[in-house]
């Protein structure tokens, strides 16, 4: 990334971080509903891998991502509007946090099942395939998903049929509550399993943005040449624990406190810094995204409930459930 690239991905990530920490004092006002599963921590990974990609690549992604969604164009407000059940959500409050979807910029879903978007995203690279297109797709996955049915299912069928998919690892060390390293039996739960079938399997530091842009980027052009699938495991961490009903007790204070220090924001604001970058640029990508997300929370709380009247709307495929009866 040349400086202006890299500041405008550090500023979508300060964004990002502000939009979860908003999200998480907004639950404990209350105005969330239902569990919410925050991404703060794994920024570099959505940002860095969309900065790769084409608009018209499709993803797909995990409970855990908003941060994928706005990488790929879902607002702020969208977001958050959606995870206070408002009609001006990006689902129209029939999402929430855990299915965040904008179709229109190729974000195909956020999915609550763990490991059920691998085969869908393989589908999607096939559809490429039939209508001769060279989009890729891309799963977004957690650690956990590798000990999983789907994903070995997923990637058995991709390199079977070569077909243009990335699967990405969020590897934040830990399976909900369960550290990854005490169920599985290889040391990389995603990467080592690559050589299984047949397809490249990378490591890749998950908090530098810059190291995540090339990596995908060195990957997706591998599958649009017709090279096949690829695995990517990107080392992050999780700020938060696994969802706002658990305080992450069970991890080593010593842990915390290590990956706190290797904070994406923090690597992109020295990336900068060694590119020449004046602080008072990066303070001003900063007091930009914090009004984006402070104007982004207020129009959230004063947008209207859903119209119970468009409850059964985008349920089929024909905008409603008539042709079943």
């Amino acid at each position: 990334m040349d400086p202006a690239e890299l500041l405008a991905a550090y500023e979508q990530m300060a964004v990002i971080r502000r939009t979860e920490k908003a999200a998480h004092d907004l639950f404990l006002q209350g105005l969330v509903k239902g569990t919410t599963h925050l991404a703060a921590g794994h920024e570099a990974v959505a940002v860095g891998a969309s900065a790769a990609l084409r608009p018209d690549d499709y993803v797909f992604a995990t409970y855990r991502g908003h941060h994928h969604a706005m990488a790929r164009g879902a607002t702020p407000e969208e977001c958050l509007a959606e995870l206070m059940s408002r009609a001006t959500g990006l689902c129209q409050a029939k999402g929430g946090s855990m299915h965040l979807t904008k179709a229109s910029t190729g974000m195909l879903g956020s999915y609550a099942i763990v490991g059920a978007h691998l085969p869908m995203a393989a589908g999607a690279a096939w559809s490429a395939r039939l209508r001769g297109t060279d989009q890729i797709a891309v799963a977004f996955f957690g650690d956990g998903a590798t000990n999983i049915g789907a994903f070995h299912e997923a990637l058995n069928l991709a390199a079977v049929w070569k077909l243009p998919v990335l699967f990405v690892c969020e590897n934040n060390l830990y399976m909900e509550y369960t550290p990854i390293a005490d169920v599985t039996a290889v040391p990389r739960p995603a990467a080592d399993r690559a050589p299984a079938y047949g397809i490249p399997g990378e490591v890749v530091d998950g908090n530098d943005v810059v190291a995540v842009q090339e990596a995908v980027a060195r990957l997706a052009g591998r599958a649009r040449a017709g090279d096949g699938p690829a695995l990517l495991e990107a080392e992050t961490y999780r700020h938060f624990g696994h969802s706002r009903a658990d305080p992450a007790t069970y991890r080593p204070a010593e842990e915390v406190e290590r990956w706190l220090k290797h904070d994406p924001l923090d690597l992109a604001r020295g990336r900068l810094a060694e590119l020449g970058v004046a602080p008072e640029t990066i303070s001003e990508a900063d007091e930009r995204a914090s009004a984006v997300v402070a104007k982004a929370v207020e129009a959230a709380k004063a947008a209207p409930p859903p119209d119970p009247r468009e409850a059964l709307t985008d349920v089929w495929a024909d905008g409603g459930a008539a042709w079943r009866t």
